[in-house]
């Protein structure tokens, strides 16, 4: 079955950078479109950054300038480097794969940015 394990989340100060990582399983990753979506709490989810299964990128104007999203076929996994984090990044990254038409998700992990 279809599983990506988001990691890489944590406690980070203003100003700090951070790297996700979402590792992928029991689809074909290099043919899907991998995204990374955010929860803050009492918003709704919304996508962050997303790599399609050609390497083209398109990001969200939140993230734009300061966050990366990148793919490495051959480990199955997506990343997202994320720098000059300030305390509205907070929230939980979740991970998406689009295959076949499907949208799977991760369980997500946790960024707290404070001081």
């Amino acid at each position: 079955q279809v599983q990506l394990v988001e990691s890489g989340g944590g406690l980070v100060q203003p100003g700090g950078s951070l790297t996700l990582s979402c590792a992928a399983s029991g689809f074909t990753f290099r043919l899907s479109d991998m995204s990374w979506y955010r929860q803050a709490p009492g918003k709704g989810r919304d996508l962050v950054a997303r790599i399609t299964l050609s390497g083209t990128t398109i990001y969200d104007t939140i993230s734009v300038n300061r966050f990366t999203i990148s793919r490495d076929n051959a480990e199955n996994t997506v990343y997202l480097q994320m720098s000059s984090l300030t305390p509205d990044d907070t929230a939980v990254y979740y991970c998406q794969a689009m295959t076949d038409g499907t949208a799977y998700w991760g369980q997500g992990t946790q960024v707290t940015v404070s001081s």
